[in-house]
């Protein structure tokens, strides 16, 4: 054997008992690969869900749970900057985004029902533990799951998604509270403004420290969906029956004293739907939640995402194995 050859079959006898080191392109393409998001429908209860998933399966679960009048497209930046780490799934309730939308005689549009086809849903995905991001309307459904299934949740992560009177700005006598009490045309009328581009353009960029930050993408796509011949009827339907949920803080304040769930507070403090006082109420019942007040507005991922999605995942390290 020449030297040449020897000192080939001495380097491949080392590098056989070496470990194999991954190159760099190998630990990009892993990571690009883990973080890409998948696009995926599912039937529940004989309608379609889309819902947005990434992240490897077997990692914790991240539920992100959206509001008004937004859907999981919410979430868009958000996944990328979770999945390396967990499984993130973000569904569009009936009457949101891409899933289906059956008017309300087909429909019953309440919170409860949201919250059955959540439920359902994260049953026929085998999600049995997880944590939940609540914002807006998320919260209803998401306080409705963890009161349900206690121990399935471990984690609450909530970005002005509000459970306490405190928390209801002045919007809601403007608005809402007229409507609940009786919904006659002239209350109507006043929440239809709501479904306005008007509305919802405020909705995103009110409180923003740089409005011109936002990408009209958020507010136009949101817009699209409302504007679907019937949608009103679902977004009235929903206003309505939201009546239905401050009653039941009690019970979610309990759940939060009686569970101890680890709960990181995000709260965009400038949010005109969703006080501050919101935020800083989820202390009375637990006084070891983490609370950020961001200097933004109601959709606060638009402005803070990368911080947001920094603090979550500290928060997590801590709280979730």
């Amino acid at each position: 054997m020449n030297r040449k050859s020897s000192e080939t079959a001495l380097l491949s006898t080392e590098l056989a008992g070496s470990p194999v080191i991954e190159s760099p392109q190998t630990n990009y393409a892993t990571q690009v690969e883990t973080s890409r998001v998948s696009y995926r429908t599912t039937q529940v209860d004989g309608l379609k869900i889309l819902y947005r998933e990434a992240g490897p399966k077997d990692a914790p679960t991240i539920v992100l749970l959206h509001g008004f009048p937004s859907s999981s497209h919410m979430f868009r930046e958000l996944i990328p900057r979770l999945s390396d780490k967990y499984r993130v799934v973000a569904p569009d309730y009936p009457g949101f985004g891409y899933s289906d939308a059956p008017p309300p005689e087909q429909y019953a549009y309440t919170f409860d029902h949201l919250a059955d086809t959540v439920d359902h849903f994260l049953d026929q995905l085998g999600i049995t533990k997880y944590s939940i991001y609540i914002q807006d309307y998320g919260s209803p459904v998401g306080f409705r799951l963890a009161t349900r299934h206690p121990e399935r949740v471990q984690a609450i992560i909530t970005q002005n998604g509000n459970a306490y009177d405190q928390g209801l700005a002045p919007f809601w006598a403007e608005f809402l509270y007229p409507y609940w009490k009786d919904p006659n045309a002239a209350n109507e009328a006043k929440v239809r403004q709501l479904l306005t581009l008007d509305a919802t353009k405020l909705q995103y960029l009110q409180g923003f420290r740089n409005p011109e930050h936002v990408s009209p993408d958020s507010y136009l796509f949101d817009q699209a969906k409302l504007d679907r011949p019937g949608n009103d009827r679902i977004q009235l339907a929903l206003f309505y029956d939201y009546r239905n949920n401050p009653p039941l803080y009690p019970a979610w304040h309990k759940y939060l004293r009686d569970k101890k769930p680890a709960v990181l507070v995000v709260w965009g403090k400038n949010d005109p739907v969703f006080a501050a006082a919101g935020a800083q109420a989820f202390l009375e019942d637990v006084p070891s939640a983490e609370l950020h007040l961001l200097d933004t507005g109601h959709f606060a991922l638009e402005e803070d995402g990368a911080e947001i999605a920094q603090l979550i995942r500290a928060f997590l390290s801590k709280n979730v194995h």
